[in-house]
This record gives C-alpha cells, sequence and structure tokens, in this order.
C-alpha cells in the first residue's frame, strides 16, 4: 500500500479524502481534518497507513476519522475516529487504546490570575503532595477490592455517596461518569491488583496537573454558560485508568489473538486485532472496558478533590472566592454506544475514539441542561508552554465527525527524539523565563512532553474550527504545571 500527499483529494479548506476505492479491501473512504502543513506531516510516520488499514474493520460505517492533531499509534492512529455497527460489525481494543479513558476535566474558579500570583510555588508544592503522581505509583486514600467493584460498576455515584463530590457534579461529566458494565467477569485478578492502589493518583508520560488563566474568550455567552471568566484561574486535569486499564487492555488483547482463528477476519495489522460486538468476548470486553473508563472517572473526581483542597490549604486565608466548579469531564480514548444518522437512517454503532474526543452540537439529549442550548464543552490541552483552548461541539460534527473532535496538540516527534533534543533541566529553565513554574517526577519526563515534541495547537485548533466541527470559546494561559 502506497499513498502519497498527491493521492488525497482536497475536500475543504481543512478536510482531505482518501477515497474508499483507493486501495482494494476498504470499506469506507478516510477524512482528515488539518491544514496543509499538518496533513503532509501526518506522512512522516505511520499515520495515514494506520487510518488505512481501519478501515478494513468488520462491520465499519460511513467513514474513518482523523483528527488534526493525528500520529501512529498502536495499531490505529491517535486521534482516530471510527464508527462499527453493532449488528454485524466488531469492538477493537487497539481502536480504544491501552490508557482506557485516558480523558481531561476542566475546573473554573472565579479566582484573579493576580492573587494567587504570589502563593504560586505553595500552590504547586499542595497540589503535589495531594495528587502522587510517577510509573506505578500509588493515590492517597486507601479502598478496599469490595470499593474498588463498586467503582467498576458505578462510577461517579460511589464518589458521590463517599462524599467526593459537589452536588450536582455528576451531570457535568460524560456519561454522568458511569458506563454501566454488565458483568466484572473480564477483569482479571492482576487487574484489580494494579487498580487497588491507584486511585486518585496522576500517573506519568503526558499526564498532568495545570493550573492555567483565561486569556481570552471568544464567545462571552457561551463562556458565562461554562463559568469562565477572562483573567480567572482555570485547572485542567488529565489522567486516565492507570495500571488498570492497561491491564484490562493488555489481557483482552491477549484473548482477541488467542480467538483469531475462529473470527477469520482478514485485517492488514494484527494491531487491530478485534471480536465480533455482539459475541461473547466482544460483549465482555466492552464491560471490562467500561468498568475502566469509570474506574478513570473517579481517578479524576478524586484527583480534583485533592486539587480543592490544596487551594483551600494554601488560599483560604487571602479572602479570595474558592470554589471550584466542574466546566466538564471527557474521554479520549474510548468505545461507545451513540446513534448516528447515515445515510438519511438512525443507526446504533459503537463509535471508536483513539486520542479523540467527542463534541456533540446544541440538543444533543446526552448533554446536561445547562448545556443544551450552548453545546459541549471540547477540552483541548495544549503542551506545557502553549494556549490550551474550550471549545463547543456543533451540530455540523455529526455529518463530518462522526461527533468527534481532536484531544490535543498532538506529537510531532518520538520521546526517544525529544529526549535527545534538549535535557529536562533546560526544558525547565525555559518555561521558567516564560513565567511557567513547573513541578516533575523526573527531568526525563519534562524533555519527553516539552513543548518542541508537539503541534502548535492554534495550527489544530483553526483547523478543527474552520472544518466546522467545533468553535472556539476561551483561550487558556499556562502558569504553573505538574507532570507525572
Amino acid at each position: 500500500m502506497s499513498i502519497e500527499f498527491s493521492d488525497l483529494e482536497q475536500i475543504g479548506q481543512y478536510e482531505w479524502k482518501i477515497d474508499k476505492d483507493r486501495i482494494s479491501g476498504m470499506k469506507v473512504p478516510v477524512v482528515l481534518f488539518g491544514n496543509e502543513d499538518l496533513i503532509k506531516g501526518a506522512f512522516n510516520d505511520r499515520t495515514i497507513g494506520q487510518a488505512i488499514n481501519a478501515t478494513f474493520l468488520p462491520g465499519v460505517v460511513e467513514k474513518v476519522c482523523v483528527m488534526p492533531d493525528m500520529h501512529q499509534g498502536y495499531g490505529f492512529p491517535i486521534g482516530g475516529v471510527a464508527a462499527t455497527s453493532i449488528e454485524n460489525g466488531v469492538i477493537s481494543p487497539g481502536a480504544i487504546g491501552y490508557d482506557i479513558n485516558c480523558g481531561v476535566r476542566l475546573l473554573a474558579t472565579q479566582i484573579p490570575s493576580g492573587a494567587i500570583s504570589s502563593h504560586i510555588k505553595d500552590l504547586l508544592a499542595e497540589i503535589n503532595a495531594l495528587c502522587p503522581s510517577g510509573v506505578g505509583k500509588g493515590g492517597r486514600f486507601s479502598i478496599s477490592k469490595r470499593d474498588l467493584e463498586e467503582v467498576c460498576m458505578i462510577g461517579l455515584d460511589w464518589a458521590q455517596k463517599s462524599g467526593f463530590t459537589q452536588p450536582r457534579e455528576k451531570y457535568y461529566i460524560e456519561g454522568q461518569g458511569n458506563l454501566n458494565p454488565n458483568t466484572l467477569a473480564g477483569v482479571s485478578k492482576k487487574a484489580f491488583k494494579r487498580g487497588l492502589p491507584q486511585l486518585g493518583s496522576l500517573g506519568a508520560g503526558n499526564h498532568f496537573i495545570e493550573i492555567d488563566y483565561v486569556e481570552a474568550v471568544h464567545n462571552a455567552q457561551v463562556a458565562a454558560v461554562f463559568g469562565l471568566s477572562e483573567g480567572k484561574i482555570v485547572v485542567q486535569i488529565h489522567s486516565g485508568s492507570r495500571g488498570f486499564g492497561h491491564q484490562i487492555c493488555t489481557d483482552f488483547v491477549r484473548m482477541f489473538n488467542e480467538k483469531i482463528n475462529k473470527f477469520k477476519y482478514n485485517l492488514p495489522d494484527p494491531q487491530l486485532i478485534c471480536a465480533p460486538f455482539n459475541s461473547d468476548l466482544g460483549a465482555e470486553y466492552l464491560s471490562a472496558m467500561n468498568a475502566a473508563a469509570n474506574f478513570a472517572f473517579v481517578n479524576r473526581q478524586l484527583l480534583a478533590y485533592s486539587v480543592r483542597e490544596a487551594f483551600d490549604n494554601v488560599l483560604s486565608k487571602q479572602g479570595v472566592p474558592l470554589t471550584l466548579n466542574t466546566v466538564y469531564d471527557l474521554a479520549h480514548n474510548i468505545g461507545k454506544l451513540e446513534t448516528l444518522i447515515i445515510d438519511g437512517g438512525s443507526h446504533e454503532v459503537c463509535v471508536h475514539r483513539k486520542g479523540a474526543t467527542r463534541a456533540f452540537g446544541p440538543g444533543n439529549p446526552q448533554l446536561p441542561h445547562a448545556y443544551q442550548q450552548t453545546g459541549q464543552p471540547v477540552l483541548i490541552p495544549g503542551s506545557m508552554g502553549t494556549s490550551s483552548w474550550v471549545l463547543r461541539g456543533t451540530n455540523l460534527a455529526e455529518k463530518k465527525s462522526l461527533n468527534s473532535c481532536c484531544h490535543g496538540a498532538g506529537r510531532v516527534m518520538s520521546r526517544t527524539r525529544a529526549r535527545k533534543k534538549l535535557p529536562g533541566a533546560q526544558v525547565a529553565n525555559k518555561l521558567e523565563e516564560q513565567g511557567i513554574h513547573v513541578m516533575a517526577g523526573s527531568f526525563r519526563s519534562l524533555s519527553e512532553e516539552a513543548p518542541y515534541a508537539y503541534k502548535k495547537v492554534n495550527q489544530v485548533i483553526d483547523s478543527i474550527v474552520g472544518a466546522g466541527i467545533a468553535e472556539k470559546v476561551a483561550q487558556l494561559k499556562p502558569l504553573a504545571v505538574i507532570k507525572g
């Protein structure tokens, strides 16, 4: 299979297409979002080939979409979206990812940025103390195996009844923080062992807690509904299902491979291993994945609880309003049962999003009442030294992108290459020179996650907005960041 940039059909200023007739066996076309530079950059790794491979998935419908933050992943591109029929389609762990429900939460305050400037280092240290980070690190909350099983089965409802949430907070979390697994039969003892000590922990890699302020408001009416005000402090929390979700994915990739001869799927990449959605194994994976997603929702809830505690500990005597409200919490790596209008008809599908977010437009019944008129908040983190963005979903996203949007800036170089470019200590110094305070588990992680390792986030945002699948609401500027 050989595809070059010249083989792409430009169907819009920020939209490109690979027709399904281009390569024998493709079931649907590939649609890519991005400006010309971003699309050309995708040919530097396996992104395009992986997107084409995804069109071979049994039961895939309409198209495979690739967001402008695209880069290659395990079998399926980061930034990729594919929907499969629940009647005759499949579910694929590789098209969802190992860090199930890696996602982001945004907390909004009415604290002026100037009110914390002299306390920012103390605040950063307190958050770091209350939110453990690092590979294999445990959380600060001691729970029983029975508690963990309940977390898996009822998600945010466990956190709510345990006193870790604000009133009605769950309505501002995707799926209300509970994806309702039918069974925990597919969750191994090893997964439970890895997950038991890790609730309320940040993790490592690209996970972070970042203190920002609202630098600019682009839609005052919508920003007001989201609780965002220019010059006010906000907090982003980016984490996932930790070792628990990783083990679940690992277990099911192995089990799917053991059944590969039974399903007789002819796939161009074995990393796209899958099972029929309606098979016993497919249903078991869906439930286990939903359990891991619930774990991740609760994990971010406990991190938010700890961040609120840190703000209170440091700033309670400063006379500033300390309420930190959840604007929204959404998943990046997930398979969701959704209804899409395809060829004029309503179809139940499993939408695989890997490094991509849901982006429902106004009026969608799954959104909370407060966001029925605005559409869903879409949260797009930057890369430590660059802006982050709050967008809102549009109704055009259903037609163009399977109700989906990008999830961040997207890597432009590998972690190995990023480490070789600049030592972590120099990355920290450069950020401090920009007025961005940094606390990290290691200098190695800083060099791997340096801003230069990522695409220019404003190009990504302009591509999404230009394609019409989301609209700008507010731009955030970093003040301080904790990296796992």
